[in-house]
């Protein structure tokens, strides 16, 4: 495929952003593609960044200079003091956390207090949340789901369940939240005590450690769908920050071995907003694939390559710290996420890490029970059993750190841009060649 696209140099980004309109960004493998960075990158012009799911789980690594922000709440888009950065709804918020990561960007010098809004109606976890997360997987055994341990799930366990709920909006006010946890701590002492023989907690110190969380978040904490309405029909230009990645949605990921919320489709619940609010999806993808925990992953190289990509990817969870599994980029399920979140274009994150291979090889289909495929199975099982489809590309020796240009990739690089759209069907319009702003190639 001939490289026809026009290429722009990082400093033309701003251009870029506008031309875009209201964007969403997605990860379209399992998490850490990058999308921090392509975040930080656009909100320069963007009035909002707005986080929609999942919780402390996520982490976004973004370098500015010589200062590298480790994000697991806040949006990238806060290093940015024009841009308003939103936790909306959809996310569920450990106010311990979220207080940690205020205060270590205070300290940093981000300007914080006149520029973050969290949703009074997001859920929040609880230590009761994290101890159940820890016992269950503990107690799963040889069929754990490799779980962060943050209690993201048991927290969206109750927000589905109701009545053990607990939202910011409850932390305002102390007789509705004492009022809560002497219930729901009563009910989780019964259920922790036959499950896991765990001795029972007590509501008291919970309720003043939260309550206290409470008042010091109170100046942030707004109706974000009334706040993101009001910037809409004001025409202001809305990013939206998704966390996590598609194959790790709830509905439309590697199930059971996903998060607990949904990674790519669930922007409308998340915000209160309407799909029709978002005029294009960038889905950034890395140049080859990694994954966290346990679940299927047909073209893992769990040898000496998988070993490189892991060490010149520096391929370490930001927030677990937990060595990534690597491999081949997988452009059937990229076909499929793609597809799913219907992107508009794609972030090819982390080129660089596949300088110096002599070859590379793109997985363009499956092989399961001796049956060629190039649609993802919906079943993790069924993809356990997939043999990946090769095509072998040349790679390339040169260092990418210098380069400013698309056109001036080495050809082999080049080639291998082409060779992904070609399979996934959706054209690349940011290339990223290395984790700092200007190492990003815009065509």
């Amino acid at each position: 495929m001939a490289l026809t696209t026009p290429t722009a140099p990082a400093s033309q980004l701003p251009s870029l952003a506008r031309a875009l309109g209201n964007t969403s960004i997605v990860g379209l493998q399992w998490g850490d593609e990058g999308k921090g960075k392509i975040v930080d990158l656009l909100t320069e012009d963007f009035d909002f960044a707005i986080r929609w799911n999942g919780g402390s789980n996520a982490g976004h690594s973004v370098k500015v200079g010589d200062k590298k922000y480790a994000f697991h709440l806040i949006p990238s888009g806060i290093l940015r003091p024009e841009c308003t950065s939103v936790i909306a709804n959809g996310v569920v918020v450990d106010p311990l956390k979220l207080l940690e990561e205020i205060d270590q960007l205070s300290t940093s010098g981000v300007c914080i207090e006149d520029n973050l809004k969290v949703s009074l109606t997001a859920h929040v976890v609880l230590p009761y949340h994290r101890l159940q997360d820890q016992l269950s997987e503990t107690r799963a055994a040889g069929s754990k789901i490799g779980t962060t341990g943050r209690g993201i799930g048991p927290c969206y366990a109750d927000k589905a369940n109701r009545s053990t709920a607990i939202r910011l909006i409850d932390l305002l006010d102390d007789t509705r939240l004492k009022d809560k946890l002497q219930r729901i701590v009563a009910e989780k002492n019964t259920i922790f005590a036959a499950l896991y023989n765990q001795p029972a907690m007590d509501w008291e110190p919970i309720f003043e450690q939260y309550r206290a969380c409470g008042e010091q978040l109170r100046p942030y904490v707004t109706d974000t769908v009334r706040l993101l309405h009001g910037a809409w029909k004001a025409g202001k230009r809305l990013l939206f920050e998704g966390a996590n990645a598609v194959l790790l949605d709830l509905d439309h990921g590697t199930f059971p071995f996903v998060t607990s919320s949904n990674c790519g489709t669930g922007l409308s619940v998340g915000t209160g907003l309407p799909g029709s609010a978002v005029q294009t999806t960038l889905g950034v993808v890395k140049a080859y694939t990694s994954r966290v925990g346990a679940g299927p992953f047909p073209t893992e190289q769990s040898n000496a390559l998988g070993d490189k990509i892991r060490e010149r990817g520096h391929e370490y969870g930001t927030t677990t710290g937990r060595p990534r599994r690597c491999g081949w980029i997988d452009t059937v399920a990229l076909r499929y996420t793609a597809a799913v979140t219907g992107t508009t274009g794609l972030c090819v994150m982390l080129l660089d890490v596949l300088s110096t291979f002599d070859e590379l090889k793109i997985c363009t289909a499956y092989s399961i029970k001796g049956q060629r495929t190039d649609w993802f199975p919906a079943d993790a099982l069924e993809l356990e059993q997939a043999e990946p489809i090769y095509e072998t590309v040349p790679g390339w020796h040169e260092s990418l750190d210098e380069v400013a240009r698309f056109g001036d990739l080495p050809r082999n690089a080049q080639n291998y841009i082409a060779k992904l759209e070609t399979h996934i069907g959706v054209p690349v319009k940011i290339v990223s060649i290395g984790p700092a702003r200007h190492q990003t190639l815009i065509r």
